[in-house]
């Protein structure tokens, strides 16, 4: 039985110690702040309740295997899930709107092509094969085996996108997908919300983030109830039945090395632990950055990009019903002055004091350079998500907004990390997360395969592997 120290709580961090202390090692997680779940949060306020970090689940097979290998009690038996359908509306800057349905191509195409005219539904189609072969190239690498070595095969594009003339260069970027094979700004538009989602920008964002919006649609949305939040608190009692440890407001500020090896950690106020293994949960630059681990090995680990965006999210407390006939996600896509908005408004008793009132979050992604002013960009998502909610200001009681300086008071780092992509010269893979330094692992989004609730749940799952069976393992099964 080894000892084994988790710096963090994330659902990433709570992931891998659920796991190895099933395996029979003595796991202690040591939270700097008062709580757990990372970026997964809660806001509350008069009754209402808000998710502050994702609102939404993806691939929940990954949440599903992590409680059939940790417990008798399955996922379902812990939270309820349900189907987002449709799983979007989109409102485009024209006025068009579109009901997309959950996990049905067919339904999608013929959605497109009701909406936005004959041979829409068609070019996205054509567009989702394409995104699908970029997807079976790279899903074992990226999603269920550890980072190699070598990451080179990563680095080149594996979107396999069409070549227009002697004189044309094959597409690298996202963008460029969207402007030659999607021909209209609608279809495009719909693209690039995709990856603002996600937390990257489309101008700079490799083709092969094409898998996004293949992995949505495929794949399927769900809605947690209660919110995402009480996915956290299902796998934070997971982790207590499997008698992980935690110990919340103690600050990791070192990872202790001897004989070139991670040792332990230091404490906040002079305090050391000693372990086998130290599993590092929170993000890798502010691990560099407040010299928790060793600033002589910042040029080991790779250099994540995390496209220098972060997240914007306003709550807002109603009055008044939800409408009959109202959409659990509406994308309100950018016009002048207004960002991309998703508006959710989930249809949960447990986030509202009662049913003459309504909890709604709008959710949208900042590019953080230059810097904004927060409050005109938050009224510029409000503005915007008058087109999904009628009488909004009328309604309106009062609102919260939250910054990225709120997420970088809270994780550590103001940026939220997208899942990791293939192509784009290997810039938008993670660190690894076996570390230069032997025993120190990386676990969550800041690490392989990057950021989202369903990578951040595979993260745990590798970095539990690679220590139970070391050398042996080659990944999720």
């Amino acid at each position: 039985m080894a000892r084994i120290v988790v710096i963090g709580a994330g659902l990433g961090a709570m992931a891998a110690a659920a796991r190895l202390a099933v395996a029979g090692h003595r796991v202690t997680v040591y939270e700097r702040g008062g709580t757990y779940g990372g970026a997964v949060r809660r806001f509350e306020r008069d009754g209402f309740g808000f998710d502050t970090g994702p609102g939404l689940l993806h691939l929940p097979a990954v949440y599903r295997d992590l409680f059939v290998k940790t417990g008798k009690e399955s996922l379902e038996d812990s939270v309820g899930l349900t189907q987002v359908d449709p799983a979007s509306r989109h409102v485009f800057a024209d006025g068009t709107r579109v009901d997309l349905p959950n996990a049905s191509r067919a339904g999608t195409v013929a959605a497109l092509d009701a909406a936005l005219g004959a041979g829409a539904g068609e070019r996205w189609g054509d567009f989702l094969v394409r995104a699908r072969e970029a997807w079976d190239r790279t899903r074992r690498p990226l999603l269920e085996e550890p980072q190699t070595a070598d990451t080179s095969p990563l680095a080149r594009e594996p979107y396999p996108a069409l070549k227009a003339g002697l004189l044309r260069r094959p597409t690298t970027l996202l963008s460029q997908v969207g402007a030659r094979e999607l021909r209209g700004p609608r279809l495009v538009a719909l693209l690039d919300a995709y990856a603002w989602a996600y937390g990257f920008d489309p101008a700079t964002a490799p083709a092969a983030a094409a898998v996004l919006p293949y992995m949505e649609q495929t794949f399927g949305t769900w809605y947690v109830s209660g919110g995402i939040r009480a996915l956290a608190d299902a796998v934070y009692r997971r982790c207590l039945k499997r008698r992980v440890e935690f110990v919340f407001d103690a600050e990791v500020t070192e990872v202790l090395e001897k004989d070139g090896r991670a040792a332990g950690v230091a404490l906040a106020g002079g305090g050391t632990v000693e372990a086998d293994h130290v599993v590092a949960g929170a993000p890798v630059p502010a691990l560099y950055r407040d010299h928790v681990v060793g600033w002589e090995r910042q040029d080991e680990w790779p250099r994540y990009q995390a496209d220098g965006t972060g997240r914007m999210t306003v709550c807002l407390a109603l009055r008044g019903a939800r409408e009959a006939g109202a959409v659990h996600r509406t994308v309100v896509h950018a016009t002048a002055g207004r960002p991309t908005t998703t508006v959710l408004r989930p249809d949960d008793p447990a986030l509202r004091p009662d049913d003459g009132h309504e909890s709604v979050t709008l959710a949208a992604t900042v590019n953080l350079y230059p810097e904004h002013d927060w409050a005109e960009f938050a009224e510029g998502m409000v503005t915007a998500a008058e087109s999904a909610v009628p009488g909004l200001r009328e309604r309106l009681l009062w609102q919260e907004v939250r910054t990225p300086d709120d997420t970088l008071r809270e994780t550590g780092a103001a940026e939220v990390p997208g899942p990791a992509l293939a192509g784009g010269r290997g810039a938008f893979l993670p660190a690894a997360n076996r570390s230069p330094l032997p025993g120190l692992y990386f676990v969550g989004g800041w690490s392989h395969p990057g950021g989202g609730l369903a990578h951040a749940g595979m993260s745990g799952a590798l970095v539990a592997g690679l220590i139970v069976e070391g050398d042996d393992f080659r990944g999720s099964r």
